[in-house]
């Protein structure tokens, strides 16, 4: 049984660098080994301007780390028999039955042809359905099929959403690729359907309350609001280590995270905090206090493309050496970025930094939130987790 304390003074340097060089505008984390959280610490600002260094009870836009609360509101759902994985998606939403598909080389959303299957609950969880994001891929056909039907409008609330993706094709047949999407906003409108109840109000019975979350939801509450930490975005989206930081108050939309609006988007709709989002990642690893059944949490991290397929995106191109589970990704084969103990590991993160990791290999799990618009797969994150796991130990 290893007892030393893991020493974590060259990741707080390590991010403290990141800080003063302008990249990130603050970084907050807690790293657990085991079920035990082995360190907490927050460096940098809340508010560059107003010099309001980062406390644990900051606010952050938790942006894509909302899709593992309704991941697991779905396999808990699962669990009571109430989903099946392998569910055709028009058992629950009938509209998104008999697909059409883009063509390949497509010039107009008209050139398709009838899907060859039915999108499934499973293809949902993973990314491989067919749906797909209106804004990774700007100058393709869907990209503006999505923004001029408003599918992600925060005034599009998720039964209109549905009618909207009703009418615009896959892009690819259901099970044959892998492309982030809205599947996750798709499942969202799936377990209200199923729950028969509004998505916040499902969270908040089912993951918020019974975790202790008080400070998760879909926007920050005006009493809390001077708790929001500030958005930044960095001075150059294609060069994430050149410095400097511009405020960016109206991202992703003006008044975004102060007010109520009408979608509840279960693929980046919350703020959380960094106590909050430990409680879930605890709450996911295997122990008594878990909000799923050990099989169930064996499943959401267990690769589920076929071999030889690795996640992509259209601005970074293939991933190397990470797969998807149920909610997340899955290396099975660390890259020099990775720390090389990290097989099997299952993260996600949010477009402005947030992330979480889960590597029952290693023995190590951990939460960083920092605010940086595209902040997602930033240096930042990869030296910390590298540091951090080093720090735990194998």
């Amino acid at each position: 049984m290893d007892v030393r304390t893991p020493d974590f003074s060259a990741a707080r340097t390590a991010m403290q660098r990141y800080v003063d060089q302008e990249i990130v505008p603050g970084v907050s984390w807690a790293v657990l080994r085991g079920r035990e959280v082995v360190d907490q610490q927050c460096v940098g600002f809340a508010d560059r301007e107003a010099k309001t260094a980062l406390r644990p009870d900051h606010i952050f836009r938790a942006f894509s780390n909302t899709k593992i609360f309704v991941t697991s509101v779905v396999m808990l759902l699962v669990e009571e028999g109430r989903i099946g994985l392998d569910d055709p998606i028009e058992k629950y939403l009938p509209q998104l039955g008999n697909r059409k598909v883009l063509k390949q080389g497509a010039s107009s959303l008209a050139d398709v042809e009838l899907a060859k299957s039915q999108i499934t609950i499973r293809q949902l969880l993973t990314h491989t359905s067919g749906l797909s994001y209106g804004f990774f891929d700007p100058g393709s056909v869907l990209y503006k099929g999505y923004n001029d039907a408003g599918v992600l409008s925060p005034m599009t609330a998720l039964t209109v959403m549905i009618d909207k993706l009703a009418d615009l094709p896959l892009s690819y047949h259901p099970g044959t690729s892998w492309e982030y999407s809205v599947a996750t906003d798709v499942l969202g409108r799936v377990v209200e359907v199923v729950c028969g109840q509004a998505l916040d109000v499902v969270f908040k019975a089912r993951i918020f309350d019974p975790l202790g979350m008080s400070d998760t939801g879909f926007y920050v509450p005006e009493a809390q609001q001077g708790r929001l930490v500030r958005l930044y975005t960095g001075a150059d989206v294609l060069n994430p280590m050149k410095p400097g930081l511009t405020r960016a108050d109206n991202l992703p939309y003006p008044q975004a995270y102060l007010r109520p609006f009408p979608q509840l988007s279960g693929g980046g709709g919350l703020v959380s905090t960094l106590p909050d989002m430990l409680a879930l990642v605890k709450a996911l690893l295997p122990g008594p206090d878990a909000l799923l059944k050990p099989d169930t949490l064996r499943q959401m991290m267990t690769n589920q493309l076929p071999e030889g397929q690795t996640i992509r995106f259209a601005t970074l191109g293939p991933i190397p050496g990470k797969g998807f589970g149920l909610g997340g990704a899955v290396t099975f084969a660390p890259t020099p970025f990775d720390p090389p103990n990290s097989t099997g590991e299952f993260q996600w993160g949010g477009l402005a930094g947030t992330h979480w990791w889960i590597c029952p290999q290693a023995n190590t799990a951990g939460v960083l939130m920092a605010q940086r618009y595209m902040g997602f797969w930033n240096p930042f994150f990869f030296e910390f987790k590298r540091l951090a796991y080093q720090a735990v130990g194998g």
